[in-house]
């Protein structure tokens, strides 16, 4: 699938370093770097589950409630839509200066506007400069993921045999749904301990500050890092592009481009919609108690973890385009079962929301698709330009839009579109596999 030969993570002279198993510097490694990406993710989603109390405070008073929520969903949506900034930027140097500096750098710059959130002034104090001023913070916090969770894919992908690159990269995709797990079990415990008075006097500061914390400590854990042999190798020999290399990507790596930004769509319904939108869904469109409605969220990011695990190993074993085949079937079954049983009832929401959760696990193979579409000099930038590009366009605009489309085609238009996605996702895996590599130019 790689345009570059021979070994889909590096090149020949690291052949035989690369047929290896995996030791304990790569466990270790692939520990450290899926810790750091859940405590960074954590405070780029948290933002999501406190989006009620965030439409009451950051909105005059007088704003229709689904109005000030959509509002607030623009907000979340716009650091979405930042993320290309960042990442094309971490991308250029990643690929010039090296992995490391980019992936420690990436984790500082979320940690400082989560902290800053939890210390903004709400509309009551400072008017419309509130959520201007919030605003301001997510694109900051958009630019830091933009530049995060390309450059670990990569960072852990050039760390181990390519065999294990299913493994790396859906442990570290695992990674970051833990941090999914952490905003929704602090958002739990924080709506469970404190009155609704308290929530929006004080509580909802909280898990911004704490992220903030969080972040500071995946900085820390990132200086025990180092950089990757894939990069040491093309360094030591003069392999580094000369030029932008993105422009390389876009004169020589269209299709897989593309391709990559089909998948990432897919990833971006499953994750947004099933994981992050359908806590605040479920409680307003199918009267799901808060209570039980993060119950359920806690069981499916737990179950998505997992699954993103199983769907790595079996990309080792079967190939990542037949592992994307069969993931993108399974998640579209998952959807629909997950809202019609709500729309019936929710009778076996807990149960169908966690079989939902593992579902989504297939978006452990989305990042193995990609680290094999780019040749090791242009890796990056291109997997970076084509995650960020995707993720802007879709998973910007879905909160938004899925809100619209409720309001027209009722309630079960999330399942419609997360299933569209991944019809998109079986597509990209039969052309795939009729052509075995992306095709070329």
């Amino acid at each position: 699938m790689a345009a570059a030969a021979g070994s889909p993570v590096g090149t020949a002279a690291l052949s035989a370093d690369l047929a290896r198993p995996l030791n304990r510097s790569d466990a270790r490694t692939l520990a450290l770097a899926a810790l750091g990406g859940a405590l960074e993710f954590y405070d780029f989603v948290v933002f999501v589950f406190f989006a009620l109390p965030l439409s009451q405070l950051f909105f005059p008073p007088d704003s229709a409630p689904w109005l000030a929520q959509l509002k607030v969903y623009g907000i979340f949506a716009a650091g979405y839509l930042a993320r290309p900034l960042g990442g094309i930027v971490m991308a250029h140097y990643g690929d010039k200066l090296g992995r490391k500096r980019m992936f420690t750098l990436s984790v500082f710059l979320m940690a400082l506007p989560t902290l800053g959130i939890g210390l903004l002034p709400v509309y009551a104090q400072v008017g419309m400069l509130a959520p201007l001023l919030l605003l301001l913070l997510r694109i900051v916090q958009g630019i830091a993921v933009g530049g995060e969770v390309p450059g670990a894919w990569v960072f852990v992908a050039e760390h181990v045999p390519p065999r294990r690159i299913g493994f790396a990269c859906a442990s570290l995709t695992s990674g970051l749904t833990v941090g999914i797990l952490l905003g929704s079990l602090v958002a739990a415990w924080i709506s469970r301990a404190l009155a609704p008075a308290a929530l929006l006097d004080h509580g909802w500061r909280l898990p911004f500050l704490l992220g903030g914390v969080f972040g500071l400590l995946a900085v820390w854990l990132r200086r025990w890092l180092s950089e990757t042999p894939v990069f040491e190798a093309m360094h030591a020999r003069r392999e580094l592009v000369a030029g932008l290399p993105l422009a390389q990507v876009a004169a020589r790596h269209r299709p897989a481009v593309l391709l990559s930004m089909l998948v990432t769509w897919m990833l971006t319904a499953a994750v947004v919609v099933l994981i992050l939108m359908t806590p605040s869904l479920v409680q307003s469109a199918f009267h799901v108690t808060p209570a039980r409605a993060f119950l359920g969220n806690n069981l499916a990011s737990a179950a998505l973890a997992a699954g993103c695990l199983c769907y790595g190993i079996l990309s080792d074993r079967i190939g990542p385009a037949r592992t994307l085949l069969a993931g993108a079937a399974g998640l579209l079954l998952a959807g629909y079962a997950l809202y019609l049983d709500l729309a019936a009832g929710g009778a076996h929401f807990i149960a169908l929301y966690a079989l939902a959760g593992l579902a989504v696990g297939v978006v452990g193979v989305v990042p193995v698709l990609m680290v094999e579409a780019f040749p090791p000099a242009v890796r990056f930038s291109g997997l970076s330009a084509s995650y960020n590009l995707a993720y802007a366009l879709f998973g910007g605009l879905t909160p938004p839009l899925i809100g619209l489309l409720m309001r027209r085609f009722g309630v079960l238009a999330p399942a419609h579109y997360v299933a569209a996605t991944a019809v998109l996702g079986m597509a990209v895996a039969c052309v795939l596999l009729r052509r075995r590599r992306f095709p070329a130019m």
